[in-house]
């Protein structure tokens, strides 16, 4: 069933693509607010510590006792995982900036056109929770224009309170240091919403016909803590939702699809299978061709660009595979950007 909740609650200037779009229709009497997780300014080692700072000492990503973090993170963590973050991010980095800062600007300008048919006036703007331009940049731009209405679409379609929580912490931790606060809207994510599968299903029906079907479509979400599971996140449960759904839209039998969870870090337990684990499993049982697909990023990023097409890619071939095929995430797709519209006129209501 359609899962999109909204909820009355509580710059870094865009490209100037964006800016000369926006100034030519009326002032807009609505905003909307995409907000993805955030990447480094440029590919360098002061640039990666800086994100990596602000991204790990949010205490929704690591719950871990404040005195005891600050420790591990500027004694431990800081010294030595910018260097390697840093090889990753130079592996995929654009000359228009990181993967995820592209193609979230490329949503932000395609969704700001399909709102706006029919004359409406809605600005469109895209934060970052870590980075910028940050949520508070946004939401001033948006206010000193006038807008006293703003629909916050968090892009991760699973929720977690490490994600979606964290952005919905975040502004209102913006909104108590300013005089006037705007009305938010929210949307806490879209699993299980039949409009978001099919549109995944629709983009491997389109890559099996552009290149064939392989023996195995592996479904690779990003990972979480278990202990945060245990505490009652349902982002486990949604996720293994959208897996069956997405399966069952594209008919697949139990043995032609496979999911797991991607990016643990540490030793604690993470949810499983984790997607090397599996991978290695489908090599062993005789599997040499794989079709994988990361539902839960709504744009290509270094999580999908480095670690699954390149580092599980390898992977996946050093351990007997001969055919690995990525299909991408849905970025700025016309399918996807009528999704996420849908999201937003539903939520907006009487907004627009």
């Amino acid at each position: 069933m359609r899962r999109v909740r909204p909820a009355d609650s509580v710059s870094q200037s865009m490209p100037r693509y964006i800016d000369n779009f926006a100034s030519s229709v009326i002032e807009p009497a609505l905003g909307v607010m995409l907000v993805n997780l955030g990447t480094p300014e440029s590919p360098t080692v002061s640039s990666v510590r800086k994100f990596l700072r602000e991204f790990l000492s949010d205490s929704r990503v690591v719950e871990l006792p404040s005195w005891i973090w600050f420790f591990i993170l500027n004694g431990v963590i800081l010294r030595f995982r910018p260097s390697r973050s840093l090889k990753a991010y130079q592996k995929v980095w654009t000359k228009d900036g990181s993967p995820l800062l592209v193609n979230t600007s490329k949503q932000t300008l395609a969704l700001e056109r399909e709102l706006n048919q029919n004359g409406r006036a809605v600005q469109v703007r895209y934060a970052m929770r870590y980075g910028e331009p940050s949520i508070a940049t946004v939401i001033d731009e948006m206010t000193s224009r006038g807008i006293g209405r703003i629909v916050v679409l968090p892009m991760y379609p699973q929720y977690s309170g490490s994600t979606i929580g964290s952005v919905f912490d975040e502004i209102g931790n913006v909104l108590r240091k300013r005089r006037f606060v705007p009305s938010i809207r929210f949307i806490s994510g879209y699993s299980g919403d039949t409009m978001y599968i099919e549109c995944l299903a629709s983009s491997v029906r389109t890559h099996w016909q552009q290149h064939g079907k392989s023996e195995r479509l592996v479904m690779s979400f990003h990972g979480l803590p278990q202990a945060y599971v245990d505490k009652g996140d349902p982002y486990e449960n949604e996720c293994r939702v959208d897996a069956r759904m997405l399966a069952q839209a594209l008919e697949l039998k139990d043995d032609e699809w496979s999911m797991c969870f991607q990016s643990r870090v540490g030793a604690s337990p993470w949810l499983k299978p984790y997607t090397d684990d599996v991978l290695s499993e489908l090599t062993s049982s005789g599997i040499k061709s794989i079709d994988m697909i990361c539902p839960g990023f709504s744009a290509d990023c270094l999580e999908t660009l480095e670690e699954v097409n390149i580092g599980y890619r390898e992977l996946f071939m050093e351990k007997g595979g001969k055919t690995f095929r990525y299909i991408p995430c849905l970025n700025d797709s016309p399918d996807h950007i009528g999704v996420l519209a849908s999201f937003v006129r539903s939520t907006a209501g009487d907004w627009l």
